[in-house]
């Protein structure tokens, strides 16, 4: 896919002016009783302020599963779900939230709030989370769900997924969890029908893609079928 610049857990749309982060799980602190030392919302909005200002995009694409728990939202849950909506429109962008499998309640939060969003038409982009087979067709697919991560050397880092012409000859991009509450899947290993993302299935030709945020570069890596020879 071209005229994507990879940020941390995030992808920059360029020819969109769309930054694009999924798989929040807003409520997992709460709902799992994890310690997490900065607190979930002041994590999750000091990494997204900082990718506005470094990505200054027109719109954020929240890519499905915004919210943790299924069914329910709980006030806390739903202040900072419209806490992260407001540092976007404080950046001068547009918030828009699609729906994933846990997402029952989302409609509950104040917002924009999508089955699936076009971040571009020329090519024709198509943001959804992944969990299902799209209504809508696309150049290319921006997607969530499964978490990807890889193990390098004993240590998980979490990955972008990116396979050429994987769905209906459309490209397929899939983006790290937000949340680093989720421990990520490790894909290293990972065959067909592994994943849970019907869009994915052939895993082969996909290159994981790991943002170094020490270096500030995005790392790509050979195809996964000649990769993991090299783990």
């Amino acid at each position: 896919m071209d005229a994507v610049d990879y940020l941390p857990r995030a992808a920059s749309l360029s020819a969109a002016d769309a930054l694009v982060v999924a798989d929040l799980h807003v409520g997992r602190s709460e709902a799992s009783e994890v310690e997490f030392p900065l607190g979930e919302r002041r994590d999750l909005l000091e990494r997204l302020r900082a990718l506005l200002a470094a990505a200054d995009p027109e719109t954020v694409v929240f890519a499905g599963d915004v919210l943790h728990r299924f069914g329910t939202v709980s006030e806390r849950s739903r202040e900072t779900v419209e806490q992260l909506a407001e540092a976007c429109r404080d950046a001068g962008c547009r918030p828009v939230f699609v729906r994933g499998n846990h997402d029952t309640a989302l409609d509950a939060v104040r917002g924009d709030v999508r089955d699936a969003y076009v971040a571009g038409e020329d090519p024709r982009i198509v943001v959804c989370h992944g969990h299902e087979e799209p209504s809508v067709d696309a150049d290319a697919y921006v997607i969530g769900h499964d978490h990807p991560a890889i193990e390098i050397e004993g240590q998980r880092r979490p990955c972008f997924l990116h396979v050429p012409a994987a769905y209906r000859d459309a490209d397929v991009l899939m983006v790290p969890a937000f949340s680093r509450l989720a421990a990520g899947v490790a894909i290293n290993d990972a065959r067909a029908g592994d994943l849970l993302s019907p869009l994915l299935d052939d895993l082969d030709d996909v290159r994981p893609v790991v943002y170094d945020e020490e270096r500030e570069e995005a790392l790509t890596f050979p195809p996964l079928g000649s990769f993991r020879r090299l783990l």
